[in-house]
């Protein structure tokens, strides 16, 4: 390398961590987080996911308009290299265990390897940025993503949850699966393929994220022998991905039947107040971590007053989603009386709202939540994941552990006063087959 690239340091002397960002002259983003550990993982993601399916560069003035599922069918096509190999079988000749996954805002990359870093990563950065489609190529892979789609829609877990989103989002394409459809995936082509591979996977909106004990030396010389050594010059892209999304939920309540003994549930919780900036979208996030801490945890009141009234299984999960254009909260159990677990978890939200949160419940919440953040250290795997999920909401992974101490009992309370309303509530329910012994 003839000139010095440009490198910033994030360090946190509170969790005595660090990282680097170097800006490659290609236009992409490198971050090494070094870690003495024995797996190595990497990862080379890009700012696409199943959302994105209507966009337009800057300088044109009709949007395109792609098929459901087309971020997930490319994330599969990439593996196929032009000389008909398979990128799998080289990561499998080093000793790496390779993978990819798409979800709704992003599409990554990875392999996880105790030797012969170097090329792996070689061949990561080579075949994400050699992509070969090809009408008959195509067509092979419409049966295999078919079948991918029909064990997910045989998948009563995996139905709940999109049955929510079906109901809390009218409009948003995020209440439309990652994989599509097996109607949608039909009409993907090798042209359609290569117009979304160009529009997004410019490495100016994608990122390598690197940790392990490896060198910043080493992973930057692989980049320079694999990468261009100048930006691609193009437009500014823009996304429409929320099409005047209401601040209500589509629906109230939503159901299916399907072979369960006993009945699911998921409850949403719709959130349109989403901040435009990424760190305060953190902040946010953070908050209701504590919340959600607070008021369902099995530490709480309502989880035992649940299984003690014998109105749900001991299963019960919870979360907060929040991203640049969608948020939401979401309860997920099984229930032989779902509409009764969620009459009960109202009954109880509306009972603390009128008589205050608890300031030691929050204290718990924060160091819960805190020490949850600091055992994510513990793995390259939830790194290197953690780093480029929050660079793919502009924002930076070490500071979260500032936010989560500078959050206020005060600003959680403003929280509850609005988090759940009626009109943002729905109910997706997964009922045993009509005819089931089990059946309510």
């Amino acid at each position: 390398m003839t000139n010095p690239i440009p490198c910033t340091v994030y360090q946190s002397r509170q969790l005595r961590e660090e990282y680097r960002k170097y800006r490659h002259p290609s236009g992409l983003d490198i971050y090494v987080f070094p870690k003495k550990m024995t797996a190595t993982y990497a990862l080379f993601g890009t700012k696409y996911g199943s959302i994105h399916n209507r966009f337009r560069m800057e300088d044109e003035a009709d949007w395109v308009n792609v098929p459901d599922g087309i971020a997930h069918f490319l994330e599969h096509k990439l593996f196929t290299c032009e000389d008909g190999s398979d990128a799998f079988e080289r990561f499998s000749d080093y000793g790496a265990d390779a993978n990819a996954y798409t979800s709704f805002n992003k599409t990554c990359y990875l392999f996880s390897c105790t030797d012969r870093f170097e090329d792996s990563l070689g061949e990561l950065l080579d075949f994400v940025t050699h992509p070969y489609f090809t009408p008959e190529s195509v067509a092979a892979e419409l049966g295999i993503i078919g079948e991918e789609i029909r064990m997910y829609d045989d998948n009563p877990s995996d139905r709940c949850f999109y049955g929510m989103l079906e109901a809390m989002y009218e409009h948003h394409s995020i209440r439309r699966n990652i994989c599509g459809s097996v109607q949608s995936i039909s009409k993907i082509t090798a042209d359609l393929l290569y117009r979304c591979y160009h529009t997004f996977y410019r490495l100016s909106n994608m990122a390598l994220v690197v940790c392990g004990d490896v060198t910043d030396e080493a992973v930057l010389r692989i980049a320079d022998q694999y990468l261009p050594q100048q930006a691609e010059q193009k437009n500014v892209l823009c996304v429409n991905e929320n099409d005047a999304e209401p601040a209500d939920v589509f629906q109230a309540y939503r159901e299916q039947r399907m072979q369960v003994s006993k009945p699911l549930f998921n409850i949403g919780f719709k959130d349109t107040d989403i901040p435009t900036n990424g760190q305060a979208r953190q902040r946010k996030d953070a908050a209701m971590a504590i919340l959600n801490e607070m008021l369902f945890s099995r530490a709480g009141k309502l989880y035992n007053t649940l299984i003690e009234k014998e109105l749900m299984s001991p299963s019960f999960s919870y979360g907060y989603s929040i991203s640049e254009s969608t948020a939401y909260n979401s309860l997920a159990g099984e229930a032989d009386d779902p509409k009764a677990v969620l009459e009960e978890i109202l009954h109880y939200l509306s009972k603390v709202s009128e008589e205050g949160l608890s300031r030691e419940d929050f204290l718990r919440g924060k160091r819960v939540m805190y020490a949850e953040f600091v055992k994510s250290f513990d793995s390259t795997d939830s790194i290197a994941n953690n780093l480029f999920s929050f660079i793919c909401e502009d924002s930076e992974l070490l500071s979260y552990a500032e936010i989560l101490e500078q959050i206020t009992f005060e600003e959680v309370c403003e929280l509850m006063k609005t988090a759940f309303r009626q009109n943002v509530t729905c109910l997706s329910v997964i009922l045993p087959l009509e005819g089931s012994t089990n059946q309510q």
